[in-house]
């Protein structure tokens, strides 16, 4: 068992308070100190650091300032380098030669370089570099926003009639990336949305499909490209329905009577989409009448007679589909002509008819019923007669005198 002087002991034990002492008096002065540093430097970082800078967003293609401030200033040297840490300004002295960077302000509190056509290529930390005894150094941050252009609207798939229209809205560039929205009568219609990073910038697209009608042609919708640096205003694209669909044909028919010697002119109406470039006349089982005249979808007949009789055809086609019309033609001499188009007023004629009828039953009726009351009238007298002549014959049978018992019936 090894024994300790009480010697070294002592010597260890004095070491022990020594460090305790000095450890004491560390934590009662150092670490106060310490944190009262600290908390100034915090509620006050301008008094803590050489150089400060301020960070910078601008929209590409405008203007950027970037700016570094100096505490206590001795004259020493100031460099301003870019992201690439290449040294644009030297002590105010241009090293870069990029004329777009102009040194604006170099004071002992103060200096101020502006940047122009700003570019996303630009974005990135900007070095404010002092070199006092030791060096002091502080970046600021460019951001750039690139705000959409009007979008573009892409027909995916043609609006045909009675099938579905599929329209893609797209922003092929934007920072940060831009919302895309279809509009139709103030009203949205969901799409399918997809983005692509293009390194600093985004691509946006928008896609809808939505039912057509022969109605739908010609709607507007609108497409709108939403964005923090538009302040509210938004890019619109408008853009017009064009809704296919096969033609529609009529004839219009002349107003009036024609006589024969008069001039015949049909129009053929057409619609469609795309509208039939031409319009064919024919006449049903025979040619055109040699004077007649055809001058884009009118068809003209001069001096009318009965061999201009017959059914003229009227049709016109596009890529999707066919159409036709057709009008009846009857001459007469001094004639008139007949419209298979008119509708004959058979109702006006069958009630008219049925009024007559009506009004000779009625007469019939009233006919029928004043004779039988005249022919009952009639054996009425004719019975009293009987009785008044059987009176005289029994006078006479009974030898009275006739003469007196005479009387005049009046029937």
């Amino acid at each position: 068992m090894t024994q300790v002087s009480p010697r070294k002991r002592n010597t260890k034990e004095g070491e022990r308070g020594i460090s305790a002492m000095a450890l004491a008096t560390v934590w009662t002065y150092c670490v106060p100190l310490t944190i009262f540093i600290t908390a100034a430097c915090l509620v006050d970082t301008a008094r803590c650091q050489a150089v400060q800078a301020e960070n910078v967003t601008v929209l590409e293609g405008g203007t950027a300032q970037i700016s570094c401030r100096l505490q206590k200033y001795d004259g020493s040297i100031v460099v301003i380098q870019n992201p690439r840490r290449q040294t644009l300004f030297f002590n105010g002295t241009r090293a870069l030669k990029d004329d777009r960077f102009q040194m604006m302000l170099f004071s002992p509190t103060m200096v101020r370089i502006t940047l122009t056509n700003v570019s996303v290529s630009d974005e990135g930390g900007y070095f404010c570099q002092l070199y006092t005894d030791s060096t002091h150094h502080q970046v600021a941050t460019l951001s750039v926003s690139v705000p959409p252009e009007i979008p573009t609207v892409e027909v995916k798939q043609e609006a045909v009639e009675g099938g579905e229209a599929e329209l893609t809205c797209v922003s092929p560039r934007s920072k940060p990336a831009a919302t895309l929205r279809w509009m139709r009568n103030g009203r949205e219609i969901p799409g399918v949305v997809s983005q692509q990073d293009n390194g600093k910038t985004f691509s946006v697209s928008s896609t809808i499909r939505i039912p057509v009608e022969r109605k739908d042609n010609g709607a507007a919708l609108n497409c709108e490209a939403l964005h923090p640096s538009l302040g509210g205003q938004n890019r619109v694209r408008r853009y017009r329905l064009d809704v296919y669909f096969a033609p529609t044909v009529r004839i219009i028919p002349p107003s009036g009577i024609l006589r024969e010697g008069d001039s015949l002119s049909l129009t053929c109406s057409i619609t469609g989409n795309p509208l039939p470039r031409t319009t064919q006349w024919s006449k049903i089982n025979d040619t055109l009448p040699e004077r007649a005249e055809i001058s884009g979808p009118t068809l003209q007949i001069a001096r009318l007679s009965q061999s201009h009789n017959g059914t003229y055809l009227c049709q016109a086609q596009n890529n999707y589909g066919r159409a036709a019309d057709y009008y009846t033609l009857l001459v007469y001499d001094p004639g008139a002509v007949v419209e298979t188009h008119s509708a004959v007023p058979y109702a006006v004629i069958g009630g008219v008819l049925a009024l007559l009828v009506f009004t000779v039953i009625c007469v019939l009726i009233v006919t029928i019923w004043c004779s039988v009351r005249q022919k009952g009238s009639y054996l009425t007298h004719e019975a009293s007669g009987l009785d008044e002549h059987g009176e005289v014959q029994e006078a006479f049978l009974n030898g009275n005198d006739v003469s007196q018992g005479k009387k005049e019936y009046l029937l």
